[in-house]
């Protein structure tokens, strides 16, 4: 039950303690998804996992530090984590609050800004945020 999850932490070296396994299977023993702190934390608690919040924040901070999540900020205080690493991008649905993945293939930059002094540009997501279309009603 806990074999993907457990493979996983020891392969990106993350100490396995009860409660990263049982947050690394609610996360890595389904399909990829998008999901915030608050959602992790609630299905931990249906699942019966004791853990805090702030626990499942530092999880998650933790997993993606170590390459196993991507954190997708798409508003000042809203962050989502993706079970999926590979480069792609995002539309964002602000009204359902859903992450909906893009292949890094379907999006084309022609032209980037030269980056800062001292720094290099390491990748490029885009995040699309939808609206209803204006002559569809409310």
């Amino acid at each position: 039950m806990y074999r993907r999850a457990l493979d996983r932490l020891q392969a990106h070296g993350i100490k396995t303690t009860k409660q990263r396994l049982a947050l690394g299977r609610l996360l890595f023993e389904g399909e990829h998804r998008h999901v915030t702190a608050d959602q992790v934390y609630e299905e931990a608690k249906t699942e019966g996992v004791a853990v805090s919040l702030a626990t499942v924040y530092n999880t998650l901070h933790q997993f993606a530090r170590a390459g196993l999540l991507r954190e997708v900020a798409v508003d000042l205080g809203q962050s989502y984590f993706d079970t999926n690493t590979s480069r792609h991008h995002h539309f964002f649905d602000p009204e359902s609050g859903k992450l909906i993945d893009i292949p890094e293939h379907e999006v084309n930059v022609d032209r980037l800004p030269k980056a800062p002094d001292g720094h290099g540009i390491d990748s490029v997501e885009v995040i699309i945020r939808l609206g209803r279309k204006r002559d569809e009603p409310v």
